[in-house]
């Protein structure tokens, strides 16, 4: 079976995942999809595969010759983002792209136009899955689980030489919790990898220090016909607060390794409001920098209209992967020329975002991530081309037997 049919598989099981929900897969179709690649992978005959109490698969090739290579891993993730609807999707090829606009849902008037999107001039003639202009379409991460399902079943086929592999598919990655319960003594690998990436050929060893913000503003509310002197509006509070960040320092405003501030939800009324936010920058120093705004910002509105006015909760997310993957840097030039052997550019490059594999690599797992082919993740707008994803098959491939011909 080919990625991509794997892939328009797997993308009809609604694995959302759910940031209220504690619990660990946080909804219920991620179990669904777990159990249901496990018995896949059983099927591939891989005897050990299983799911855990906490919904994430495991499963191992033992070597089949002579290597002194280390025993490798590969990981992609289950869930879907909640950004963007992530149920009923309807998935369809565009074959042979011409280069225009994208007709994705008549009725709705959603067209995706390679004006907006201008990558989509880099895919003409080739077959794009898109979706329907009403979901998401779960290529991050569905497309990463596709290619390594896919993978094995060639090396299984195709009787590859190869050393220990070891392969899992994780619940919750993109609400933060991927690695928290993964088992990586369990897992059995020494190094891995991530297949969880944008565009083919990326390759990135360096992602965002990362932290959450809770600002909470407690005001005092009174009829406005009697608040002279006397109101403390907590929503005009919070105001100050975001007006007092650089403006400059948002998403909307940088790129590469720039770091901002994101003000992603807010609520509230004159009595309280509640600003949430997340802190990135790759670099440590600056990171650090940008916590210790908030918190000079929380002081001084705190003296300016009371103590406990303003209530601030900081909490670290996950760290550069980089101080844990330079001393093993053989896996990025080991992927590079897995990728050059297939006839793939690598582009190495910082994630401006986390993957489980920032949190692996912290936790004694080095893991780097690799490309899966898709763009737009995360919305409606969300397309793979099928050749990216093939082409992605043959890097793990050559990744994981490189000493077999023609792998």
């Amino acid at each position: 079976m080919k990625a991509h049919e794997r892939f328009l598989h797997y993308v009809s099981f609604d694995t959302t995942s759910d940031e209220s929900n504690p619990a660990c897969p946080s909804t219920p179709g991620q179990l669904t999809l777990a159990n249901a690649l496990a018995e896949e992978l059983l099927n591939l005959g891989l005897s050990d595969a299983r799911v855990d109490e906490h919904g994430y698969v495991y499963a191992s090739l033992p070597a089949n010759c002579e290597t002194d290579t280390p025993t490798l891993g590969f990981i992609a993730h289950m869930d879907t983002s909640p950004d963007a609807c992530g149920h009923d999707i309807h998935p369809r090829i565009v074959e042979n792209y011409d280069g225009g606009d994208i007709v994705l849902n008549e009725e709705q008037h959603v067209v995706m136009s390679p004006n907006k999107y201008t990558h989509l001039r880099d895919y003409i003639g080739q077959d794009l899955i898109v979706t329907d202009g009403t979901t998401l379409l779960g290529a991050d991460d569905k497309a990463g689980v596709a290619e390594i399902m896919t993978l094995v079943e060639e090396i299984q086929r195709d009787n590859l030489p190869h050393g220990k592999l070891c392969f899992a598919f994780t619940p919750d990655e993109e609400i933060g919790r991927g690695a928290d319960l993964f088992d990586v003594p369990g897992f059995g690998a020494q190094f891995a990898y991530t297949v969880d990436g944008g565009k083919l050929g990326e390759l990135e060893y360096e992602n965002f220090n990362a932290a959450s913000a809770v600002v909470t503003v407690h005001g005092l509310n009174i009829h406005p016909g009697e608040a002279k002197n006397k109101m403390k509006n907590a929503l005009l509070i919070a105001i100050e607060f975001q007006n007092m960040l650089p403006a400059w320092e948002i998403p909307a405003c940088t790129e590469g390794y720039e770091g901002f501030q994101h003000l992603n939800r807010m609520n509230g009324d004159e009595e309280t409001a509640t600003l949430h936010y997340i802190i990135r920058d790759h670099d440590r120093a600056k990171f650090e920098a940008k916590k210790e705004r908030f918190r000079r910002i929380a002081a001084y509105l705190n003296e300016k209209h009371g103590d406990g006015t303003i209530e601030l909760e900081l909490a670290d997310s996950y760290y550069n992967m980089r101080e844990k993957v330079e001393p093993y840097l053989f896996l990025i030039e080991n992927a590079k020329r897995a990728m050059l052997d297939v006839g793939v550019t690598p582009l190495v490059q910082p994630i401006r975002g986390g993957t489980d594999g920032s949190r692996l690599s912290y936790m004694g797992l080095p893991c780097p991530n690799l490309s899966t082919g898709g763009h737009n993740g995360h919305g409606r707008f969300e397309y793979i081309p099928v050749q990216s994803m093939d082409a992605m098959v043959r890097v793990l491939r050559r990744l994981a037997c490189p000493t077999a011909e023609n792998a």
